[in-house]
């Protein structure tokens, strides 16, 4: 039985794109490994790994309680947000992206309807 599970990704830039996702999101550090840091925010795990190129493909979404918590957010990355909070009426979110230090597509959001929780 699966008990959960890591993403990770390549960087080129590991210090400043950890330091964004512990000082600006507010993920902590789970495991620090020779070459790779994992980090982890609620029940997400992400790994960032020392590599010749960056991948940025995929979305790293965090999922917050309320439009309140998404829009502190929001003004904590500054720069680094590419638009305001918005309602996004095909997925029944309030929501808006960001970018990391490694040009990674960054999202943060809240469902506006009940979601049952995974784990």
């Amino acid at each position: 039985m699966t008990t959960g599970g890591i993403v990770f990704f390549r960087t080129t830039n590991r210090e400043a794109t950890t330091a964004f996702y512990t000082d600006t999101v507010g993920a902590e550090v789970w495991l620090e490994q020779s070459g790779c840091t994992i980090l982890r925010h609620g029940n997400m795990l992400f790994g960032l790994c020392d590599g010749e190129e960056t991948e940025a493909e995929g979305i790293v979404t965090f999922v917050y309680d309320t439009d309140d918590e998404v829009d502190r957010m929001h003004e904590r990355v500054g720069d680094a947000a590419r638009e305001d909070p918005h309602e996004n009426d095909q997925y029944d979110i309030y929501q808006f992206f960001a970018t990391d230090p490694d040009g990674r597509t960054v999202e943060f959001q809240t469902f506006r309807h009940d979601v049952s929780d995974p784990l």
